[in-house]
């Protein structure tokens, strides 16, 4: 059920009030998502000590073959292999454990009207079921904070939307002793954030800036039909400054290699580029026990803001 990676050489530069490392618990859809969403600041964490796990709900089995170097039938033939390959590939290099929760791709369905969802997939299971699957993982690793996508998956594929709904019940239910008996001790994580990195000012930003250097911008067709949404950019509340780990990020998604085209649009801007334009990844805190510290006015800049926290070996506070 789980994959770890080399156990991190970093001192934690901070604990918690029991003096224990911080911990973080992305959950995620599918391997690759979680070099694509957050990634940067999984890095960041890691290498300042914090203990990060990530859940991933399925295999992957049904995802398109999206790189052509990588379009050919032994992969289609070994693909729910192959993907568990890169995901091991992946964690190493973000330096993350990792647990499968077991389920099946959903898939994507496409066309009017769209097709069923295939039998026992993801998108299908019991919700109350898969609730306590992840349960036991926040109680087996007592995270101090959760992410995931909100409630429209981030965007609407059925693994994403059934991921962030189970997502939100286990962080509701886990610390609720009378809930999923068997499955650990409870435990209540503190906060709960949506990924929020692919929202339109940030694409906007990036856009301008290839402009500026005189690039063509990938951006620029999605953008003419991409309309201002201020009341989903006002949902925003913390930005992670994260530019000095984006090359790790790169690193991690381009494990994927079925998944990504290493010449297309994910890398059609350059590394610089995306440092100067928008040097952050972004949340949404969807759920918190502590005070929120964060606003679109004035964003959060820690995942762990309004944590009571003391220092590590490595001294921040």
């Amino acid at each position: 059920m789980t994959s770890r990676a080399p156990h991190s050489l970093h001192p934690p530069l901070r604990l918690d009030e029991a003096g224990e490392p911080l911990r973080l618990l992305n959950v995620h859809a599918h391997p690759d998502d979680e070099s694509s969403k957050g990634a940067a600041t999984t890095a960041k964490y890691v290498a300042e000590g914090v203990e990060v796990w990530v859940a991933t709900c399925t295999g992957g089995e049904r995802g398109s073959i999206l790189n052509p170097a990588m379009d050919r039938p032994d992969v289609a033939a070994n693909i729910a292999e192959i993907r568990r390959q890169e995901m091991e590939r992946a964690r190493d290099i973000l330096g993350i454990h990792q647990v499968w929760l077991g389920y099946v791709d959903s898939g994507l369905p496409e066309g009017d009207p769209k097709p069923p969802l295939p039998e026992g997939c993801f998108g299908l299971v019991d919700l109350d079921e898969a609730v306590g699957r992840l349960v036991e993982v926040v109680r087996a690793f007592r995270p101090h904070v959760m992410t995931t996508y909100d409630e429209n998956g981030g965007y609407p594929h059925p693994d994403h939307v059934r991921c962030h709904q189970i997502s939100v019940l286990a962080f509701e239910r886990a610390g609720d002793p009378d809930a999923y008996p068997g499955t650990g001790e409870p435990w209540q994580p503190l906060k709960l954030y949506y990924q929020f990195s692919f929202h339109r000012q940030r694409f906007v930003a990036l856009d301008a800036a290839m402009r500026a250097h005189g690039l063509t911008s990938p951006y620029a067709e999605r953008l003419a039909e991409w309309e201002p949404d201020p009341a989903h950019e006002a949902r925003l509340t913390t930005r992670i400054p994260a530019a000095d780990y984006f090359a790790v990020r790169d690193q991690a998604l381009l494990a994927h290699a079925t998944q990504v085209d290493p010449k297309g649009a994910w890398f059609a801007v350059p590394l610089e580029i995306h440092r100067e334009a928008w040097p952050t990844e972004d949340f949404e805190l969807a759920r918190s026990l502590v005070p929120a510290q964060g606003s679109p006015e004035a964003p959060e800049d820690d995942l762990f803001a309004g944590i009571a926290t003391r220092p590590g070996p490595g001294g921040r506070a």
